[in-house]
């Protein structure tokens, strides 16, 4: 509030002297103009010439309370400021708020929430006496008329009316093109002009405030009463009702007027008014107009408007009716929300309430000076009406009056209603209502939201509080004596009352209504801060009284009243120790345990390890259980563990007696089954403290025990051949937990003590010593194997994934969600875990290898397993041989894990390496049907897509940007991909060849897997593949090569041109598809540019080989391009270009003489073929080698000029004329030119026609190494 203050005051302080008080107990506000938005996040205080913006903030104070509070968010200086108002602009939820302020001048600015300007228009000469707005309402009733949106200016004479819709568009594209301009440091160009309508009122003396009512339509009845009494007898009325403007004015002579305006004059729009501007200010229109709408260039300069703006002139508007008072003037007035009735206050203290429609005066109050007007309209809630209630919901209206003079706020019933509530107030607050909604709605887009509430607000500024005032509905219905208003108000007394029992159950019999009585039972049994002694005297109070209390309440009261000493006999029973608890239980006889002990030990290894993790106090198992809580979700038989923990949790942990709480719980006649539930809950739930806990499996099977031989359990009729729905619930929990552990303990437990039960019922009936065989007991059985294998599987998936490996969360399965998951559910599991792990595919390999060796070696039963490593235990603990021979197979779990890494590839395309693995996994896949079908897979779903745009975007451009945008990955990614793809399709076309010679194999699942249903795994969709197109496969395979290739030795290429119209057809089709191939011979120029391109590619392999080797052997990289087999492979593609290979051989071994490498040229020399043009080209080299050694000038010695002094002229002639730049090393031992000489001699003929020159060749190269 100071700082407010501080800040309206700076440009006009107020003095003790001026004022007669105190400068701080001045009544500041008084002389401030103060709005407030509606959705009351801001406020807008002015005064003089200063402003301040206060937005809404959540603020903790000093004492540590959160809150809502309005701060200051921007203050300056706004020139002549009269009367702001604020609202909101959005289509949906509040955006931002647009704040109009009117000036003494005339103008009308509209400025956003940090003081940017946003719009100024001079609209009349005047000074602005009023804004206000009237936004969109959803009409309640078929016959309402549908009230649009309207910005209203009140001037002395005049009113101006905006449509609110262009008003809502155009202050959008202005706060955009501010934002714009901001950001882009350039000048705001100035928008078009508003589109408006001007009234002239007329007939009255002064006018302070007005009313937009809207649109109205009179009936028949109405215009020919008023064709009457305007045009007298003979009047005529036409055949269209007129729809008419309705103004409301208040002041003096007369003290209240009416106006109405028809509707059916065009409104000048946008356009209209530009129109007219642009035919006298033609140049400079067009520059605001084209940079307002986003095509004005930079450099072009705004004109300066220095001349006054045109003001258009009013229309007439006659007032048709007032409310004429000689000495009483208005003041202001007040239109409820509904628009049928107004407010009006006046210089002699009344307060005056208007029909609007009928124009007349219904009710007045008086002794109200100065006062604030606001409405509040409240809807009916939907428990409030009654069953007969027709349809919409009603709606009452109150008004608000505070009279600052007596400091008191006063809310009474309209339309004829009593005083409904008051409170006593300073004197010098300010009644905010705004008065109207959101901007920007209408009946589109105000479908499916609720437009938000017009709120009255009080401002204090002695506290700075900003208080709202609230109406319910009941008030509106009646008068104080009204049994149903009483009781509402008692039922919200109650719940401040629950510390006092007795003044408690005093207002809970005052109330008379059943229903609400009821209603106030629930929520005082729903109170968190209700003591259980409390809740349980007043639930058998009521059940002392049934005549004050229906049959519902009744039975609630008689449910509730078990339930409460339920929880106060359990809480007792839990305080009780008793030691003696063990010798009752009976020693559970479980043989499975010793078989997976092991599994158990390394399980609780790896679960109790101290992960961090967030938990909060509430949800912590050990947190008390509240009576609110309990009686809610027993009440609704919700199995939530927080209530079986309560039960049962000590009982399981041996500090309370097993025996009565059992007891206890019978007594209460809930269901067993539903204790069965809570039970099983909270085992489930409390897995880790339960491992840790070996005695806790005593006490379940005691408790399992008690429970079955209550009633209702275990039917006595119970047939042994059929499964016995009360074990069945125990396996249906077990098997979809995920608690694998628990689960497979409370298997063992039920099994041992559904066979006692079924043993114990067979004496019985048969009285044989025989042993009892029943389908109950072979559900158990394969259910108790299932739950040993789930608890392998998560032992394995529990084992911590390496540091950076994006495997997520630690996955968890249960026995329903691996039969849910089909028949491949199992290896997909693994195959997670092998990426989490990132196991390579040869040590994968070598693990399954040591695991069946491990099968072949020992006993399924007793497995004494030599593994190397703890990760080799845990992966034959899980997935070994005797668990799982046909569902973890080598062939489905290869075949897996290469799904799951295309997978994990296809989400982080960068990652090469996740892509190269799926490929090494799917060569060490067996079978060929299971090859051909994972390969076509991975190329139709995942891969071809991204094949297809690599290739293209290579046609067009080769760059790193390009590659990251249309293909989603950067060079070296495709450069890995793509040789991916290669091997892919190598794998695809020899599972081709090899598919005939193999039989497709037979997919077999474990017995007790037997019935797990779901979706095809992935084997299985492998095999269902058809059969591809071999040629088209090698067509697209011969296109990856290239494409790999190119990138690898980044070359310049466009690979689709080194390919006929037919070849190009063929490519990316379905490789199923009979396609036309290319055939016959090539077109000579085809071939020619094939046969550069594999040129460039074998000189580009010997420069990596050449540089590979002159690098420190530290420092050398393992590169793709340095392969040894690229000279192979480029051999290869030329046959299948039609390129010569023995052009490619004699490119070949010049190249690597050219960079010196004579060794590996002398290996390729021998599978040439034309000697003799070889021998030419080696001719020429020879000759720059020499060349460089005589004629260089950093190496010519003595000798050497000697030595070319004695040379036949030809030769010396023709080494001058050789290159050595040429060279691709130029430093090459003289020893390695003369092996280079001899071999040319020995290719050469002597026929040759550079026969002798090579001969001077060897004799000049002798001498020189004769020298050396």
């Amino acid at each position: 509030q100071t700082v407010w203050y501080d800040r309206l005051c700076k440009a006009a302080p107020i003095s003790p002297e001026t004022s007669g008080l105190p400068a701080v107990s001045a009544p500041w506000l008084q002389d401030c103009v103060v709005s407030l938005s509606p959705c009351s996040d801001l406020m807008v205080v002015a005064k003089g010439s200063k402003a301040v913006f206060l937005s809404a903030r959540w603020q903790t104070d000093d004492g540590g309370r959160e809150g809502m509070t309005l701060a200051v968010s921007w203050s300056g200086t706004l020139i002549l400021t009269f009367s702001p108002s604020a609202f909101r602009s959005s289509t949906g939820r509040p955006d931002w708020t647009c704040i109009v302020v009117g000036f003494s001048s005339g103008y009308v600015r509209f400025y956003t929430e940090s003081g940017v300007l946003l719009l100024a228009q001079l609209l009349n000469e005047d000074p602005v006496l009023r804004l206000k707005c009237r936004t969109y309402e959803i009409p309640r009733h078929p016959g309402v008329t549908e009230q649009h949106e309207e910005l209203s200016i009140l001037y002395p004479a005049a009113l101006v009316t905006i449509d609110g819709f262009s008003l809502f568009q155009s202050l959008r594209a202005c706060r955009n093109q501010v934002a714009r301009a901001a950001a882009a440091g350039s000048e705001v160009v100035q928008p078009p002009p508003l589109a408006y309508k001007k009234w002239g009122l007329q007939d009255m003396d002064a006018i302070v405030d007005h009313s937009s009512v809207g649109i109205m339509t009179l009936c028949v009845f109405d215009q020919m009463r008023n064709a009457s009494i305007l045009g007298g007898f003979h009047a005529s009325v036409k055949g269209s009702l007129p729809a008419m403007s309705q103004y409301i004015t208040v002041g003096g002579g007369p003290y209240t007027g009416f106006y109405y305006a028809i509707e059916g004059s065009s409104q000048p729009l946008l356009s209209h008014v530009a129109l007219a501007v642009a035919s006298k200010l033609t140049s400079a229109l067009f520059t605001a107009a084209s940079g307002w709408l986003g095509w004005k260039k930079q450099n072009e300069e705004e004109p300066t408007q220095k001349q006054k703006p045109k003001v258009e002139p009013a229309t007439p508007l006659a007032v048709r009716f007032g409310l004429p008072d000689s000495r009483r003037h208005g003041e202001s007035i007040c239109l409820s929300p509904c628009n049928t009735l107004a407010g009006v206050t006046d210089d002699f203290g009344r307060v005056m309430l208007l029909d609007v429609g009928r124009g007349i005066a219904i009710r007045m109050w008086k002794g109200y000076r100065d006062a604030q007007l606001g409405w509040v309209q409240v809807s009916e809630g939907r428990g409030e009406s009654s069953p007969s209630a027709p349809l919409p919901r009603r709606h009452a209206q109150f008004l608000v009056i505070y009279a600052p003079r007596r400091g008191i706020l006063e809310v009474w019933g309209t339309q004829q209603g009593p005083r409904v509530g008051a409170f006593t107030v300073g004197k010098h607050c300010r009644l905010l209502y705004a008065g109207y909604r959101l901007m920007g709605v209408n009946s589109v887009t105000s479908q499916g939201w609720q437009l938000h509430t017009q709120q009255v607000c009080l401002f204090d500024p002695a506290t700075g509080a900003l208080r709202t005032v609230t109406v319910p509905f009941h008030l509106a219905l009646s008068d104080k004596k009204s049994e149903r208003a009483k009781d509402l108000h008692l039922l919200k007394r109650l719940t401040t009352l629950l510390k006092s029992r007795d003044e408690a159950q005093r207002v809970l019999l005052d109330i008379k209504h059943p229903a609400i009585k009821k209603q106030a039972l629930e929520s005082l049994l729903a109170n968190k801060n209700a003591p259980v002694s409390c809740l349980t005297n007043i639930t058998r109070l009521l059940l002392a009284n049934p005549e004050a209390v229906d049959e519902a309440l009744l039975q609630l009261c008689s449910s509730q009243l078990k339930l409460l000493q339920l929880y106060t006999d359990i809480q007792q029973l839990h305080s009780t120790v008793e030691a003696s608890t063990d010798a009752h239980t009976k020693p559970v006889r479980a043989e499975p345990l010793p078989r997976v002990s092991l599994i158990l030990q390394r399980y609780t290894e790896l679960t109790s390890g101290s992960r961090p993790s967030v938990s909060f106090a509430q949800d912590s198992p050990d947190a008390s259980l509240p009576v609110r809580g309990f009686l809610s979700q027993m009440e609704y038989c919700v199995v939530v563990y927080s209530v079986g923990s309560f039960l049962f949790w000590g009982c399981l942990i041996g500090e309370s007696p097993l025996q009565k709480v059992c007891d206890t719980l019978q007594e209460t006649g809930i269901s067993p089954q539903h204790l069965l539930s809570l039970l099983l809950s909270v085992w489930l739930h409390r897995e880790k403290e339960v491992l840790k806990k070996p005695k806790a499996v005593r006490h379940l099977h005691t408790l399992l025990t008690a429970l079955s031989s209550m009633k209702g359990a275990v039917e006595s009729s119970w047939d042994m051949q059929c499964v016995s729905p009360w074990w069945q619930q125990v396996r249906s929990a077990c098997v979809q937990s995920h608690s694998a552990a628990a689960a497979l303990l409370a298997a063992i437990v039920a099994h041992r003590a559904a066979k006692d039960n079924i043993t114990s019922l067979a004496e019985t009936k048969f009285q044989s010593e025989w042993e009892a065989v029943s389908l109950e007991l072979e559900q158990w059985a394969v259910c108790v194997r299932q739950l040993e294998d789930v608890l392998a599987l998560q032992t394995l998936l529990c084992v911590a994934p390496l540091k950076g490996t994006p495997g997520g969360a630690t996955p968890h399965c249960s026995v329903k969600a691996l039969l849910e998951g089909g028949r491949g559910g199992i290896a997909d599991s693994v195959a997670k875990w092998v990426f989490r792990q990132d196991l390579a595919p040869e040590r994968l390999k070598d693990m399954l290898q040591r695991r069946g060796e491990a099968q072949r070696t020992e006993q399924p039963s007793q497995p004494v397993l030599r593994e190397k490593s703890q990760e080799d235990a845990d992966f034959n603990r899980a997935a070994g041989e005797w668990r799982f021979p046909d569902s973890l197979s080598p062939d489905l779990l290869f075949a897996h894990c290469c799904w799951e890494y295309v997978v994990q590839w296809n989400k982080y395309p960068e990652e090469g390496r996740y892509l190269c693995c799926a490929v090494e996994h799917l060569k060490r896949v067996s079978s060929p049907h299971i090859q051909l079908g994972i390969s076509s897979m991975m190329w139709n779903t995942f891969l071809v897509k991204r094949f297809s745009a690599a290739a293209f975007l290579m046609e067009k451009v080769s760059s790193n940007f390009f590659f990251l945008c249309d293909v989603g990955m950067g060079d070296g990614a495709t450069t890995s991909f793509l040789g991916s793809c290669v091997a892919l399709l190598q794998i695809l076309m020899e599972a081709d060849s090899g598919i005939e010679e193999v039989t497709p194999p037979e997919l077999c699942v474990e017995e007790v897997w037997g019935g797990a249903e779901g979706p095809a795994s992935i084997v299985e969709l492998a095999l269902e593949q058809r059969g591809i197109h071999y040629p088209l496969v090698q067509h697209h395979c011969l296109l990856a090569t290239l494409l790999h290739t190119a990138m690898t030795f980044n070359l310049r290429v466009k690979p689709l041109s080194l390919f006929d119209s037919k070849g190009k057809s063929a490519f990316f089709r379905e490789l199923v598809s009979i396609q036309l191939m290319p055939s016959g011979d090539m077109d000579p120029g085809l071939v020619s540019l094939r046969q550069e391109f594999l040129l460039t590619v074998l000189t580009g392999w010997v420069k990596t080989q050449s540089e590979a080797g002159m690098a420190p052997a530290s420092t050398r990289l393992d590169l793709d391009s340095g392969d040894e087999t690229w000279p192979s492979l480029c051999l290869d593609l030329g046959t299948l270009l039609q390129v010569n290979p023995d052009i490619l051989r004699r490119h070949l071994v010049c190249e690597l003489y050219n960079h010196g490498l004579d060794p590996r040229a002398e290996q390729v020399m021998l599978e040439v073929e034309d000697k003799d043009v070889l021998g030419s080209q080696l001719l020429v080299l020879t000759g720059q080698r020499l060349s460089y050694s005589l004629l260089h000038t950093q190496t010519q010695t003595k000798p050497a000029m000697e030595l070319l002094a004695r040379l036949p002229p030809t030769l010396c002639t023709w080494l001058k004329a050789m290159d050595p730049s040429e060279l691709g090393c130029l430093s090459v031992p003289l020893s390695q030119t003369s092996r280079l000489v001899s071999r040319l001699i020995e290719i050469l003929p002597e026929n040759h026609g550079q026969y002798s020159l090579a001969l001077h060749l060897l004799e000049a190269v002798e001498v020189l190494q004769g020298e050396d």
